[in-house]
């Protein structure tokens, strides 16, 4: 729910800064990098025109390609299935083209100020999603023990619900610092913000979500925990993290990542799609008009890799699905990084051993969800009875956890997610196909919605995913364990290759799950940038001194390093 969030410490002018996913591990200004009109760097003119291997086709791998581009060089991009990657968003056979799901990611806070630079440049807009009890949300059920509460805001639910979001403020507050770390991060106060964590990174990394929550005197209820993991805060419940790394979860809530949502008007996969065809204003080498579209033979990347070794002069080869060969002076990877353990034949020199055990840690979350499409939206109907919608923006602890309302208008034809599960409750979907998810989902839904008959309003075939199964994915995103901390510095620091012996540089790691925040596509972006000022510094470039790169300044702000024995 969103308003178990804190709210934060108000200023003395009693206006609050934005705030943005700016650390708390890394706390570098990715969005003031991108809008300086220096721009984010620059190579050596005897390189123009140098080819540079990019694999994988999602936000990350687009971005760096993109930026790459603008400096000179040629990115070749290898993508096994479609740009976008969990950027997907899909239509529904025989429907109006407008009627689409976001089958991947769907909703972005207004934190994310570097994924915004991109959605402003490509000219998309963005409108609020209705999570559970969001202002702009009609009315929202919560249906927990076959009891249902009918709510417009939190104030509606019944004195339980109430408590347990004071339970949760009391225990951001009393075992994470909350208000502090919030008001440093909006202020961008970079020495308070690694005091901070530091103290919370050494006291916290080997405690879970769920231990966090019961050594607070807040939640010594066990009622309160359960609602609390059924109801959660922001997106709706969250019992699935239970067992992950807390630390994964206050990256989340001091950033108001989970919070004032918004969606992508026409689907988020436009995003990366728009940036493939764009043509860049300011170029450096190719002339005006080339975009990355035009970079590759018939405007399409090349496709999965299936090969990646290292070659004399410590150079990267690459093998792909059709047997070309290639080799490149760098390579970025932005692939979800457990590729590179199954589906692609790797060298074992192509990283350190410790990066590969942190590559073979990674932790993944499990993700399904089921939409159908409708020829209205009926659930802003009135019950003739009660004056209340006839359905809502639904949360339970029956098999569809959470159903989703999404419209265009009261006249035209809108779009149900059925349900929208993560790890255990995503895994019970697995053996069934989208026919039978979408019988078991009516049934659950039924009898919550006696009176309402969903079945009639639907006007097309259900389309379904779920991550775990999707074999270039094989999860939806990462979330660390307890005692993961060090295996996420590893991988995200992996663009400082100072430090590395020469025969272990020039591939370079980038992705969500190689950021703090997976997830988000923040962290997609953000890694993407670490991974461009990675190549232009290992071909000699350098970034203009008035705007330093997240390279430039890492010896100030880098991750806080935990001690190995």
């Amino acid at each position: 729910m969103t308003s178990t969030v804190p709210n934060a410490v108000e200023h003395a002018d009693e206006q609050q800064l934005p705030i943005t996913m700016f650390g708390p591990d890394f706390p570098y200004a990715y969005d003031d990098f991108l809008a300086h009109p220096a721009g984010l760097g620059q190579i050596p003119a005897t390189e123009h025109g140098a080819e540079v291997a990019v694999i994988g086709g999602g936000l990350s791998g687009v971005v760096a390609a993109y930026e790459l581009m603008k400096m000179g060089l040629k990115p070749v991009v290898y993508e096994a299935d479609q740009i976008g990657g969990r950027l997907r968003t899909v239509g529904f056979e025989g429907c109006d083209p407008s009627l689409t799901a976001e089958m991947g990611a769907m909703r972005f806070p207004p934190s994310s100020t570097a994924l915004q630079h991109y959605i402003d440049l490509v000219g998309l807009q963005t409108r609020p999603f209705p999570n559970p009890l969001a202002e702009t949300t009609p009315s929202t059920v919560v249906d927990l023990k076959g009891e249902s509460h009918y709510a417009t805001s939190v104030d509606d639910l019944p004195q339980v619900y109430r408590d347990v979001m004071n339970a949760w403020n009391a225990c951001l507050e009393d075992g994470a610092d909350f208000s502090d770390m919030n008001q440093a991060m909006r202020e961008r106060d970079v020495p308070r913000i690694r005091e901070i964590w530091a103290r919370l990174v050494e006291k916290l990394d080997n405690q879970t979500f769920y231990g966090f929550l019961c050594e607070s005197e807040s939640f010594k209820s066990f009622r309160h925990r359960e609602i609390f993991g059924q109801v959660g805060f922001g997106t709706g419940g969250w019992d699935t993290d239970f067992p992950n790394s807390i630390l994964e979860i206050l990256r989340v809530v001091y950033t108001e990542a989970d919070d004032h949502h918004r969606g992508i008007v026409g689907g988020s996969q436009q995003l990366p799609l728009r940036l493939w065809e764009r043509e860049p204003q300011k170029i450096v080498h190719w002339p005006y008009g080339t975009s990355l579209k035009s970079l590759h033979t018939d405007g399409e990347p090349k496709p999965a890799v299936t090969r990646l070794h290292r070659t004399a002069g410590n150079q990267i080869t690459v093998t792909d699905a059709n047997g070309d060969i290639r080799t490149y002076k760098a390579a970025i990877f932005t692939a979800q990084s457990w590729m590179l353990l199954s589906k692609i034949a790797c060298d074992d020199s192509l990283f350190p051993i410790d990066h590969w055990t942190a590559i073979e840690r990674t932790h993944y979350m499990e993700s399904s969800k089921l939409f159908v499409p409708v020829d209205r939206p009926f659930w802003l109907d009135k019950d003739e009875e009660t004056g209340r919608d006839v359905m809502s923006m639904t949360l339970t602890d029956r098999m569809t956890r959470g159903t989703y309302l999404l419209d265009d208008g009261p006249d035209k034809p809108a779009v149900i997610c059925l349900s929208y599960t993560w790890c255990d409750d995503s895994l019970k979907w697995l053996p069934l196909s989208a026919s039978e998810r979408m019988e078991v989902m009516l049934k659950s839904l039924g009898e919550i919605y006696p009176k309402v008959d969903i079945r009639k309003h639907i006007i097309g075939n259900p389309v379904t995913v779920s991550w775990e199964n999707e074999p270039y994915f094989m999860g939806a995103f990462k979330a660390n364990l307890p005692g993961h901390y060090r295996y996420q510095r590893r991988l995200f620091t992996h663009f400082m290759q100072e430090s590395l012996p020469e025969d272990k540089r020039g591939i370079f790691l980038a992705g969500d799950d190689i950021s703090w925040t997976a997830g988000w596509a923040e962290g997609a972006i953000q890694t993407a940038l670490n991974a461009v000022w990675g190549v232009m510094h290992h071909f000699g470039g350098t970034t203009d001194a008035t705007n330093p790169g997240p390279g430039d300044v890492y010896a100030d702000i880098a991750p806080v390093e935990l001690p190995e024995d």
